[in-house]
């Protein structure tokens, strides 16, 4: 097994915190001033469940979060504000640790098949392209498959990457049948030797049935050329959409069996608890966040930093990026 490699950044730690925390949106925001000096008592501690759902950590995991942090008020061994952000923040990192877990390539498999899928706008594409400047980087012989013949525009987009990246394409017009596109790319990738396959998909709302089918016959077409494949399930999700983002991570992965998630348009929201939501209801492995639009916005998912930043800009631990 072998991680991928990580891109050279200077600071993703820090555009994280820049990004996902404006000032008056950190979970900490203003607390301490709010209610210094005081003995956390129910008024705190009910701020503190209003930040937790505004910041969509959502019902369910804010309610997990507040019970325990209420059992250690009621045993006296939190005195004050800054010891309760404290707490939170360890709380936070117990949900999210078990997430963080980097995608490993079984170099075994050749090629390790990734087939990526998500809703129309989640970013999927671009997040493919990344992905690839990644995986070439780490000296891995990569063939993108543009699996999304609805959108010539896809298809195109995919093309840019693959040139930018050193990454090899596998195409066919639009409208093609996109199963037709996987096992053609599937043959191609292993008759090149290639280490990846990186499979784009048609972005579908997951309460469109139809399309969540053909997802599956997507599944069925690699499994015919390759019992194993895919080996990864990478599912793409929005952070901008909140709550919708946890529902579409349940329908997913009870269509295809998620094996791992991408959250992105973190700087584009103030919201980053749906990361929380989806742990704690999921389990997934959280494999990527992005940050932004640039290749170097993207990086992997670390429950340490990525608590800190929610909670008060300040990272206490290290993203690897």
């Amino acid at each position: 097994m072998t991680t991928t490699k990580p891109a050279a950044s200077g600071g993703f730690l820090g555009r994280l915190r820049a990004k996902l925390n404006r000032p008056n949106s950190w979970l900490s925001y203003d607390l301490a001033d709010a209610f210094g000096g005081r003995r956390i008592d129910a008024e705190i501690l009910e701020e503190l469940e209003t930040r937790l759902l505004t910041a969509d950590v959502g019902v369910e995991a804010t309610r997990h979060i507040l019970d325990g942090l209420r059992r250690r008020v009621a045993r006296n061994e939190l005195a004050d504000v800054e010891a309760l952000l404290t707490a939170l923040r360890e709380s936070l990192v117990e949900i999210l640790l078990p997430c963080q877990i980097p995608l490993a390539i079984d170099r075994a498999q050749q090629p390790f098949v990734i087939l990526v899928v998500g809703v129309n706008g989640s970013g999927k594409t671009t997040s493919i392209g990344k992905l690839a400047r990644r995986l070439v980087d780490a000296n891995l012989r990569v063939v993108l498959a543009a699996g999304d013949t609805f959108r010539a525009a896809a298809i195109e987009q995919l093309d840019v990457w693959a040139t930018r990246t050193g990454a090899e394409i596998v195409a066919q017009d639009a409208g093609a049948d996109p199963g037709a596109v996987m096992f053609d790319a599937l043959q191609t990738a292993r008759s090149r030797k290639a280490d990846i396959l990186l499979a784009d998909t048609a972005g579908r709302l997951h309460s469109q049935a139809h399309l969540m089918e053909e997802l599956k016959k997507i599944k069925r077409v690699l499994q015919k050329g390759e019992p194993t494949a895919p080996h990864e399930v990478l599912l793409v999700l929005d952070a901008t959409q909140g709550q919708n983002a946890l529902l579409q991570a349940v329908q997913f992965n009870e269509a295809v069996g998620v094996t791992g998630l991408v959250l992105t348009k973190l700087d584009g929201t103030a919201k980053g608890g749906i990361v929380i939501a989806i742990a704690r209801r999921l389990g997934l492995p959280i494999r990527y966040i992005g940050i932004g639009e640039h290749a170097d916005d993207f990086g992997e998912f670390d429950a340490r930093a990525f608590a800190s930043a929610l909670v008060d800009g300040v990272g206490n631990g290290q993203a690897r990026s």
